[in-house]
């Protein structure tokens, strides 16, 4: 799964590799930056963040707990 951010500068990979059963945090966020140097949100071009399946989980929920809340208190988005 791809999310592209920030004016499509920010690419979010998101994926599972099932070579790496053998490790616990094997469930991937790749973060790809394409802006130039001076506008960069990260040192690197790319950062990869793995995640155990609870921890995946647990970001997920959060971010639909403040997407809820967000909608609720702003309005839904058109």
């Amino acid at each position: 799964m791809t999310i592209f951010l920030l004016d499509d500068s920010l690419q979010v990979n998101i994926f599972f590799e099932k070579n790496d059963c053998s490790f616990d945090d094997n469930i991937c966020v790749s973060i790809v930056e394409t802006s130039p140097d001076a506008e960069a949100v990260f040192i690197a071009g790319e950062t990869n963040i793995y995640l155990t399946s609870a921890q995946a989980r647990q970001l997920s929920e959060s971010l639909l707990k403040v997407a809820d809340e967000s909608d609720r208190v702003c309005g839904k988005p058109e």
